[in-house]
């Protein structure tokens, strides 16, 4: 079992309002990435939950059991830190094992746990070894590997990958998936990458100043963000933020530089008879420039602007541009647009596009959605 429940969950560092009324349920199972910018409350959430720190209001629930006041032993819980934290002079079939005799694990079952998390791993050949002979990855397998093989209620992960180079991450997240699928165990993560968290999560939980702005699938969060805050956060390049000005009458937005582009169909649903103002949100990939042999792509709206800068990167290439005097990035098919200062025309996909009310940042979407 491994449901976890946060009721109005506080906590205060003074003045400091850390963490503000959380409401969370977590179902049994699922990979839940807690993510966020510095300083946003997220591994204070998990240390919470772990019971390494003590929260200053709420309840938390394990399978509807209260375990606000246990210590974290009696939690029955796995945490794997940042920090390897393993012991230097113990080998890595130690390390594995380290906390299982003091649960009075027999020594039999003890070598057949040790042995069987090793091999899911691929670490099996490593296990005489010491920390010191081991790689960076090698080493964040090894603390995973002592976590997973107590059978907790919940396995806690505060950035382990951080410390790792930018291949070893992308490696070390495709093991981790696998083995969430393998046991089948909740999995709460905690990650600063947005990136980490879109490929990881069945559930994204982004917080903001100890406040849960958003909770869904990935595809939730980045398709249908609930405000601006969510919208900026998720995607590399991260959101455009336009402000328009709204032509009911025509059924369009007009850009600063005084082009119109049409609303589609679902936005046309929305009620903007209180909106003088807007704020349109597209991501680079929302652009797309038409080529000769595309069809169906003329009929998309479309705006003219002027490539300043390019940012190839091999798969696809960035163009800036501007829009009066807001800058923004669309991505352009890698031989599309062979230098700067060019003037394109940019097709828009204006259904996936987003619109934010200016006073408050919130997201407006059609209320039969």
């Amino acid at each position: 079992m491994g449901t976890l429940t946060l009721q109005n969950m506080h906590k205060y560092y003074g003045s400091v309002h850390a963490i503000n009324g959380v409401e969370l349920t977590i179902p049994e199972g699922e990979f839940t990435v807690l993510v966020g910018p510095s300083g946003c409350g997220k591994s204070t959430l998990l240390r919470s939950i772990a019971g390494l720190e003590t929260i200053s209001q709420g309840e938390i629930l394990i399978d509807s059991r209260p375990v606000t006041r246990l210590r974290p032993r009696d939690r029955n819980l796995a945490m794997v830190f940042q920090s390897y934290a393993l012991y230097p002079y113990l080998t890595v079939y130690e390390n594995i094992a380290f906390g299982l005799p003091a649960r009075k694990t027999p020594k039999r079952e003890i070598d057949k746990r040790v042995r069987n998390v090793a091999s899911r791993l691929s670490i099996d050949s490593l296990l005489d070894r010491l920390p010191r002979e081991l790689s960076g990855g090698q080493r964040q397998r090894v603390a995973i590997g002592r976590a997973i093989v107590r059978e907790a209620d919940l396995y806690l992960f505060d950035e382990p990958l951080s410390n790792l180079d930018a291949k070893l991450r992308e490696e070390m997240r495709e093991e981790l998936k696998r083995l969430h699928g393998d046991l089948g165990k909740t999995f709460i993560y905690v990650t600063h990458d947005q990136i980490e968290a879109m490929t990881l999560a069945d559930r994204i939980v982004l917080l903001h100043e100890g406040i849960v702005e958003q909770s869904g699938t990935p595809l939730d969060l980045f398709e249908r963000p609930v405000n601006r805050f969510v919208a900026g956060f998720l995607g590399a390049p991260s959101m455009n933020f336009i402000p328009v000005d709204v032509d009911r009458s025509a059924s369009a937005l007009v850009l600063p530089d005084g082009q119109r582009v049409a609303l589609s169909a679902s936005q046309l649903a929305l009620d903007l008879s209180g909106h003088q103002r807007l704020i349109w949100g597209l991501r680079p990939e929302h652009f797309h420039m038409a080529l000769a042999d595309e069809p169906g792509l003329d009929v998309r709206p479309g705006i003219d602007v002027k490539i300043e800068v390019m940012q190839p990167t091999g798969s696809r290439t960035y163009g800036s541009f501007s829009i009066g005097a807001t800058r923004a990035v669309a991505e352009l098919d890698p031989h599309a647009v062979t230098g700067s200062n060019r003037n394109v025309r940019l097709r828009v996909a204006m259904d996936r596009t987003s619109l934010f009310d200016p006073e408050t940042d919130m997201a407006l979407y059609p209320s039969t959605l």
